[in-house]
């Protein structure tokens, strides 16, 4: 599905406004509008994570289905692209709890690492 359909879907499922939700967002109706029926391609980062915050949405994946990459992300790849190779190549196709446990076990080396 496209970005701007699911947005709109989303949003139409907690029935908020476009009006309301364009508040919400910091972004005028007559924007977001387009954006929602695919006529406008999806905004800058910063929108589109506040877009997904307001929707209760993983950021990630809705930068996703906008065709981008967070940031932040970026920087981590650029500043080890073999190891961020590595690593997404070798969760390629892991079911989401083996994922978690990875994750997991990252997130304790990194907390050991930085006392």
């Amino acid at each position: 599905m496209k970005f701007g359909r699911t947005i709109r879907k989303l949003r139409e499922g907690r029935n908020i406004s476009i009006a309301q939700f364009a508040r919400k967002v910091g972004m005028s109706p007559t924007y977001l509008a387009p954006i929602e029926r695919d006529v406008f391609p999806p905004p800058a980062e910063q929108k589109v994570i506040r877009i997904a915050k307001a929707l209760d949405q993983d950021p990630d994946e809705l930068l996703a289905l906008a065709g981008r990459v967070g940031t932040d992300l970026k920087r981590i790849i650029y500043r080890q692209p073999a190891n961020a190779g590595k690593m997404l190549r070798a969760m390629d196709g892991l079911a989401q709890e083996h994922i978690d446990e990875l994750v997991a076990a990252a997130r304790k080396k990194n907390r050991r690492m930085r006392k």
